[in-house]
This record gives structure tokens, sequence and C-alpha cells, in this order.
């Protein structure tokens, strides 16, 4: 270790020296390179005597039985977790947010350090996610988050106000800049939507009484919409009112996309937003489509899709495919049907499971008449489908019905307007929608996104969209690195900051780094973190 001086030449053609602390390691080739520890800053301008107490202080683990004046005991004071949020921050820094707030903010007189509160807002959803309340504890406690200044809850609340304020222009700015970051091909975009309850039971706004995908029909929800790349990286999110159907959200979707100028773009879809409507919608500005289909609507062109003849190919291990064009002209359409002998296999067994219930089930049953019993076999789930109501109120199964299903064993159907595509790459590229479902999965897990316990819809727009910058970072820390976002996090959390302190100051100091921690810092392009972060002497 040792102290070394370096200049920089400046525009005027003067030149000005930095004192640094460095030291010597090898890189991969084995040759020395001067790694720098700490900057004292410029030469002309260094507190003499604060070095000199600094000396003085560190001497005494040098020479401890002869020290040049008592410094008194260094003391660990703590230690908190500092990797986890030194990578998110990098990330953040790469994408370029910091600026777009700089630039909101250049003609407002804000006091507040709002973007550091939405940085620690976002960190806190992907390392520890607490309410907003426990977020001001956590910067304060917790955590080594780099913030210059204290971050307050009325911080935390300002800035979830001006978030939403630039809640357009961030998504598009930033969603460009990963997409140049991770060199992704915005081809594909897959879209799907999800519910969330409230701990609330007004219903105004957006909080709204509708199908609950979480099963709470008891409380008022939002639905959220996403949409990701073929590569999992979220594009853009939305919060509708909790009583929107799936089929309601396609219009705003592709219109709230329309001024990106995307490049060639299909949209992927599951079978809920299936409809000709929807299919016109998305065609419009040369845009094309993959659809989920419902297999069981009893529509006539579905039917005869299924009923048409031809060989499946196989395209990959239990995926099979077969092409099906039904009409001419504009009413012409273009199809997939997509197999699975596996998929077929588990559906018989269920099915025979099911009928085999359901006889028992109807066996039980005392005579014809109409209990409510009867009425529950008739409208279950799955048995009633199976089940036919003779004239006289006797119960059978429907064998025609049971055979009719067995037709549609291990298929679904997809259907695409896009002709360049080939039948592998429509059933590949549907089943990349999965990317929709883990994302959601993230969200409601990983990052937290209940409970919700805001009551303003401005609030509980923010709240997502906090949770959508959060799955933006750890979906980029995953793409480059090839590790889950839990990994990633359960490694770099292990890197901390300790404090030590004297009478003559205060040492700030991380832990060793070990190869691993290197190794996702290296793969994301993150520059390492300098050993003594910080070292400030008492005056």
């Amino acid at each position: 270790m040792y102290v070394r001086t370096i200049s920089r030449k400046n525009k005027n053609g003067t030149r000005t020296s930095y004192v640094q602390l460095a030291h010597n390691v090898r890189d991969e080739k084995g040759m020395p390179q001067a790694k720098v520890l700490y900057t004292f800053g410029r030469l002309d301008t260094l507190d003499i005597e604060a070095i000199r107490r600094l000396i003085a202080s560190l001497s005494r683990f040098v020479s401890p039985d002869t020290p040049p004046h008592d410094t008194g005991p260094m003391v660990f004071e703590r230690s908190v977790p500092m990797g986890g949020s030194y990578l998110l921050r990098a990330l953040w820094e790469k994408i370029g947010i910091p600026g777009l707030f700089a630039k909101t903010l250049k003609d407002r007189n804000f006091s507040s350090p709002i973007g550091w509160a939405v940085f620690a807002m976002v960190a806190n959803r992907a390392l520890a996610p607490y309410s907003k309340r426990g977020v001001e504890e956590w910067v304060r406690e917790d955590v080594a988050l780099g913030n210059p200044e204290p971050i307050a809850l009325h911080h935390l609340y300002r800035a979830m106000d001006v978030l939403l304020e630039q809640t357009e222009r961030i998504h598009k700015e930033v969603f460009f800049a990963v997409a140049d970051l991770l060199n992704l091909e915005v081809d594909l975009l897959f879209f799907d939507t999800t519910s969330t309850y409230l701990e609330t039971e007004d219903e105004e706004g957006l909080k709204r009484y509708g199908h609950s995908k979480d099963h709470r029909n008891d409380l008022p929800q939002i639905v959220i919409g996403l949409a990701v790349t073929k590569e999992g990286i979220p594009v853009k999110c939305w919060v509708l009112p909790g009583n929107t159907s799936d089929m309601k959200t396609v219009e705003k979707v592709k219109d709230d996309l329309r001024g990106w100028h995307l490049s060639r773009c299909v949209w992927v879809m599951d079978r809920g937003m299936s409809s000709e409507e929807n299919r016109v919608i998305l065609q419009k500005a040369g845009g094309h489509y993959i659809l989920g289909e419902k297999l069981r609507d009893d529509a006539e062109v579905h039917e005869e899709v299924l009923s048409r003849k031809g060989r499946y190919r196989k395209i990959r291990e239990n995926l099979e495919v077969k092409e099906v064009t039904v009409g001419e002209g504009e009413r012409r359409r273009r199809f997939v049907i997509v197999y699975n002998p596996d998929e077929a296999e588990r559906d018989k067994h269920n099915r025979e499971v099911i009928l085999k219930k359901t006889e028992e089930v109807i066996h039980a049953l005392k005579g014809p008449e109409h209990t409510r019993r009867v009425c529950e076999l008739l409208t279950h789930k799955t048995m009633g489908r199976y089940i036919r109501q003779q004239k006289n109120g006797v119960l059978k199964i429907d064998r025609a019905k049971a055979k009719k299903e067995e037709h549609l064993d291990g298929k679904y159907i997809l259907s695409t307007s896009d002709d360049s595509l080939s039948p592998e790459d429509v059933a590949l590229g549907y089943k990349q929608l999965m990317e929709v479902e883990r994302a959601f999965r993230t969200l409601k897990t990983t990052l937290d996104l209940r409970p919700v316990y805001h009551r303003k819809d401005e609030r509980i727009t923010a709240h997502v969209f906090l949770c959508f910058l959060a799955l933006l970072l750890v979906r980029t820390a995953e793409r480059k690195t090839g590790l889950t976002w839990d990994k990633i996090r359960s490694v770099m959390e292990r890197l901390h900051l300790g404090e030590f302190t004297s009478k003559d100051g205060r040492v700030l100091q991380t832990t060793e780094l070990t190869p691993e921690q290197q190794n996702i810092l290296k793969q994301l392009d993150i520059a390492l973190p300098r050993r003594v972060q910080s070292v400030l002497t008492t005056p």
C-alpha cells in the first residue's frame, strides 16, 4: 500500500494533481495494476493536519507499544449490507435514471432528495420490501445505500408524486436504455394482466370489485397490465380499475405504445384477449399478433380447425404442430394447432379420474328429485362438464361429451396474422408468454407488491410503478449474469460496510470481496467498490 500523486491536464493548459492511497493487484495475466483505495483530493487543497491525525491514528497498529500520541482505541461500531444496493445503484446509473430526474427537477425548487428517495424505495422492493414508513428506518439503520443526505418519510411521499408525473417519460426512455444495454431485439412483445387486492373495503376510483385472480373476491382490487420482451425484460405497466376485463385492455395498450416507434412488433397475448375487435386493433399500423384461442368456446371456426386432417410435425420433445388456414381473402385466418403427447396422457388420466368420481357421486344420489345436490353437480366446474340430466330428472354420464373432450387432449389453438412466422415460431413464441407470468410472480412474491394500504389512486399507481422499476433492475441483473435474483441478492448482501471510530475520526471500510461477488459485478460490467469508502477526521 502506498500514496501516489497523479496529474490531469485542464482545458486551459494547467495541470491539477491529486493524492491517492493505492495498492497493487495482479490482473488475469499476472501483470501488476494500481488499485485506488481512497482519494484524498487535490494536492493544493489538502488538509495536512487531518492527514497527520490519520497517520497518528493508524500508527498505533504499526507500533502499538510506542504510539506517537494517545489516539484512543479504534472502535468497531457496526456493519450493514452494501453489496445489493451497490449493484442496484450501478445499474440505476447505467440505465440513466438519475439523469432523467436531474432534467425533470432542473427548474423546480426542490430541497428534497427526490432522486435518492425514488431509488431508496426501488432498492427496498428488490432487497427487503417494507412499507414506506419502514423504508425510512431501513435506509437509516439497515443498509449502506450511499445517499449523501438523510431520507425522511415526507421525502418518500414527495418523490412518489414526482415519479407519477414523469411515469410516461420514464417508461419510454428507460426501456430504450435497457434495450441498448442488453442489445434486445424488440420483435415480440408479450402482454397479460393480473389483479391484486387492496387492504380496504372502499370502492372508488381504481379500487373496484371484479374477478380476482388471487381468489379474494371479498376485497376491491386493481388490474395490472404488463408488457415484456421475449427475454423477460419489462417494457411498460398499466394500472386499471379492478373491474376491467382482459378484452378491454388491448386498445389502450396498443395506443399507449404507438408513439414509441418500435420496429417490427408482434403482440403475443393469451386467449382472454382474443376477439375480432382486438385482432383488428392489433393489426393497425402494420402490427401483428399471436393469440391463444379458446378451445372450448364451440366457435364454428375452431371446430373446422380441429376437424381438418393432416400430420403433426415434431419441433421439440413433446411438442408437435399442424398449420391450418381457414377462409379466403379478408376472412382468411391462419391457425396453428399445438399438440403435447405427454400433456395428452395427463388429460386422459385426469378425465378418467373425474368420470369415475362423477359416477360414484351420481350413484350416491337417491331418486330423481330436484335436490340442491343435483344443482351443485350440474354446475360443478369439472364434473358438470360430463353430466346430462334426463327428462325424468335422473343424472347420467354424457359419453358423447367425454368423447368430444378426448379429441382435445394435449392440444391448444393459436392464431396469427403474420405469414412470415413459421408454425414453429408461432408455437415457441406463444410458449414464451410464461415470461409475463414469471414477471407477475416476481412482483407478487420477491418484490412484495402486496399488501397495498394506499387509498389514493395516485399513490397506488406510483407504488405499482416503483415495483415495475425494481422488476426492471432485477430482470436486467438476471439477464446479464444468468443467475436468479434470489441467488444474486444472497451473494451480494454478504458484502458489508463496516464503521470504525476513534477520537480522531471515522473510517468506513468494506469487507473483502469474494470471488463470487467479483464475478457477478464483472458480468454486469460494474466497477468493484473501493475498500476504503470514507475517511473522516475530527477537527
